[in-house]
């Protein structure tokens, strides 16, 4: 089994986390995973900042803006994330952002970074199945999954191809719109998990506008997964170089409901 698959493999929902490399600066970026990780997270996913980072709120497009504003690099990404591994051998890693900055320099060289830093997964936002040789081929060579993203607008006619080369878990984007924003209703969160559980045997995690830990329990209650970003990242910008402490509080709570949640 892989990290990610045995995150998943637990009786109760996987608990996956959100914040943005860099953000507030890069010296703080580690304590903040820590803490992630003390708080219960089961999955972590780390931000690549961008600059035109399209499919996110204003919480996250200001960490992309401090985090590039504080001059983070690549380079300082995947130190970020090897320096992770070393201190959390089995909490997975993924990272999440957009085609540029994963590109640019290849596929095969974001790739084999992604393996000697052990990265487990990468979400590319703005990659869909379609321009899938841009860089699936490299990440699966390289041992890495894939994650897609699905939307309510993902039909039965679309879904096929969103699962093609897909691995790790299936993202539900539950709102059609930028993160942070709003939150689906329950009803339909359920409805949706269903028909994706019919078609794929990937674990399906549900994220965009959980913020409470009610929230979180509801959709542990039928999702494989809770995805939490953007109130995290709220807290980061609230707290800055000394939010470690707070963002551990915030994700032990919301642990403790997700947890519980099929009790």
């Amino acid at each position: 089994m892989t990290r990610l698959s045995e995150a998943f493999a637990k009786r109760q929902a996987a608990f996956v986390t959100f914040v943005t490399a860099g953000d507030p600066d890069v010296a703080s970026t580690p304590a903040i995973l820590d803490a992630l990780v003390e708080g219960g997270a089961d999955v972590i996913e780390l931000g690549m900042p961008f600059t035109d980072p399209m499919a996110d709120g204003p919480a996250i497009q200001a960490a992309n803006i401090r985090a590039l504003g504080g001059g983070i690099k690549t380079s300082d990404i995947f130190k970020i994330a090897a320096d992770f591994r070393t201190r959390h051998p089995q909490t997975p890693l993924v990272l999440m952002g957009y085609a540029n900055p994963m590109t640019i320099r290849g596929a095969d060289w974001f790739a084999s970074e992604c393996n000697k830093a052990g990265v487990d997964g990468v979400i590319c936002v703005d990659l869909p199945p379609e321009e899938d040789a841009a860089l699936g081929p490299a990440l699966r060579g390289a041992g890495i999954d894939l994650i897609r993203l699905a939307t309510p607008t993902s039909d039965a006619g679309r879904l096929p191809k969103i699962l093609e080369g897909a691995s790790g878990f299936l993202y539900y984007v539950s709102v059609a719109g930028i993160t942070g924003q709003q939150q689906a209703a329950q009803a339909s969160i359920e409805e949706a998990v269903k028909r994706f559980k019919e078609t794929t045997d990937l674990p399906v995690a549900v994220g965009f506008g959980v913020r409470t830990a009610q929230q979180a329990a509801d959709i542990a209650k039928v999702a494989d997964g809770v995805v939490v970003g953007s109130a995290i990242v709220d807290i980061i910008a609230k707290h800055g170089v000394d939010a470690a402490g707070a963002v551990k509080d915030y994700v032990a709570e919301l642990k403790a409901a997700i947890a519980g949640a099929r009790e």
